[in-house]
Formats: structure tokens, sequence, C-alpha cells
């Protein structure tokens, strides 16, 4: 068996090993992990007790006609489907502290590990969700009644404030007219472009409707879509993720919209941290994992804002 790879510490003098404190972080960790998750509460999470995947039910819509007087009303067929989302596996990060180098460090690095770990497993969950949703502005129609996803094509979406903000404006009006309900709509951009809509003054202006603010660098919606920072929104080619199942080309990507219904998360095992000493190694191991998967579920709820 090989040994594990120590993370070395400084060479200052303060007290030794001590669980009880490791234990006592974990809260503060998951209390990180919530605050790091930008997509988390804002899609649709389905958890199970056991198994390799979830199905999460499709519905599409009824159609209406006019009777003709004694005719049978016989009814209709509303089309039905359902998404399988399977399990990645376990994700873990990980670090190993040795007991010598914890015992002669001069401040405590457990509870700040331990927050790092969970921090890094919320920022994959981020980028797989932001991927995903991706792919469902990208996807066709579940079924030939139902439309698929959306991508609006603006050249400046990356530069321009203003031509941002008019996009998003018209991904509201894609969702209106997909019959995407109303409420629970997030529009996601990078830190670049969520100061760039910040700084146009017209968007947070209280005469036009705006809400924000240019001294707190914060706006919080466009056409009733509420703005996400999200600096896992991927902006690059996205290759090599498990089983490719994640891989998107997202150069030319300036922005999501998508209601929360557009991605689903199966959740086998939820964020969790453990930890075990090791008489032969003299160290600690600390992990931070999850399993839990990601799929499209409904396109038509989804609209990505491109430059190209």
């Amino acid at each position: 068996m090989s040994d594990n790879t120590v993370n070395r510490l400084g060479q200052k003098n303060n007290t030794g090993l001590t669980d009880a404190m490791f234990l006592t972080a974990y809260a503060e960790v998951l209390a990180a992990y919530n605050r790091t998750t930008k997509f988390k509460d804002r899609h649709y999470v389905r958890s199970i007790a056991s198994g390799k995947a979830a199905s999460f039910p499709t519905i599409g819509r009824a159609a209406a006609r006019y009777h003709t007087p004694g005719t049978e009303i016989a009814g209709q067929t509303i089309p039905h489907n359902e998404k399988i989302i399977t399990i990645d596996g376990l994700l873990i990060s990980d670090v190993t502290i040795a007991e010598i180098d914890e015992a002669m460090n001069h401040f405590e690095v457990r509870g700040e590990y331990t927050r790092l770990l969970g921090e890094e497993l919320a920022m994959e969950f981020d980028r797989n969700v932001a991927r995903v949703g991706i792919q469902a502005a990208r996807s066709t129609g579940w079924h030939a009644s139902m439309p698929g996803g959306t991508k609006l094509i603006v050249a400046t979406a990356k530069t321009s404030g203003l031509d941002l903000a008019g996009a998003i404006f018209a991904a509201g009006v894609t969702l209106d007219e997909n019959y995407a309900p109303e409420s629970e709509r997030y529009g996601y951009v990078k830190p670049l472009q969520f100061a760039l809509l910040v700084q146009e003054t017209k968007n947070i202006n209280k005469d036009w409707g705006g809400a924000g603010s240019y001294a707190d660098g914060n706006i919080t919606k466009i056409n009733d879509i509420e703005l996400v920072k999200a600096t896992t929104l991927p902006t690059t080619n996205v290759t090599g993720t498990i089983g490719s199942k994640y891989d998107v080309n997202a150069a030319t990507t300036a922005a999501l919209v998508m209601h929360r219904n557009a991605v689903g998360t199966v959740k086998l095992i939820d964020m969790k941290m453990g930890s075990e000493w090791s008489e032969r190694r003299q160290s600690t191991l600390l992990v931070a994992k999850q399993a839990m998967g990601h799929g499209v579920l409904r396109p038509e709820a989804a609209v990505e804002i491109a430059t190209a």
C-alpha cells in the first residue's frame, strides 16, 4: 500500500491533535458549502436513500378543440415521459495532516482545511449544474409537441451591460412563450458581466423600475429574472468531465437564464465530512464527500445567451 501525500505545515509550537476541534468545525463547513453554491436551491433537487439513479417525470400540455354537438367526447392523449438521472459516483476532496506538523504549527488549520474541502465540493456541484443548464438550452424538445431550449446570439453580450440586459429581457420573453412558470427564473452571469449590468444605470434606475445599487455593486432583477453572480458559469470549452457527461463548449457563452425545472439533480449522499487517524502514518486524513448526478429535465425552460 502506498503512503499518503502528507500536507506539511509550519514549524512553530502550538497544541497538538484535537478531533473535537474538527467535529466542531463541521457545522461551519456545511454553512460554507451552502453559501458557496449558487445553483443548489435554484433547480430541481431530489434525494434518494439508495440506488444508482432516479426518475424525474415530465408531463406535456393539453390541447383544446371545439366540440360538434352529438359527437362523443373520448378524451385526448397528454404526452408523458421520464428523465433518468444517474449518480456520478463518489466525489471527494481530501487532505492529510501529520501529527508532528500540527503539534509544532502556531495556528489551527483544521477548520480552514475542512472549509476549503467543503467549498471545493460546492464549486464542483455548481460547475456541473451550470454545464447541464447550457446543455438544456441546446437540447431539442422531449416530445414533438414541446419546444426545445433556446440560444440567443448577441455579439456584444460580454462587453455591453445594456445589450446583455436586453438579452436577459428577451430570454424572459422566450420563457413566457415556452410557458415556463413566471416565478423561480434565474439569470446567471460571470462577475465581469454582473458588474457591467450594474454600471448601466438604466438597469438600476428606480424611475425605470430598476432595483439595485451602483454603490453596492448590486443588481437584483431584469424582467423579473433574479440575477445571480456565478463564477462557476463556464465560458471555455469544457472537456474531460466524468464520462464526458458534463462536456460543453461554452467559449461564447455570456449568460444562462433558466427556470428551476430546466435541470435536475439526484442526490444519494449529501456533503459529509470524515476524519481518520492513522497510527502507521502518524497523521489524520480529512475527507469531504458527496454522491450526486445532474441532467436536463425541461429544455424549454433554459435560454443561453452567447456572442456567437
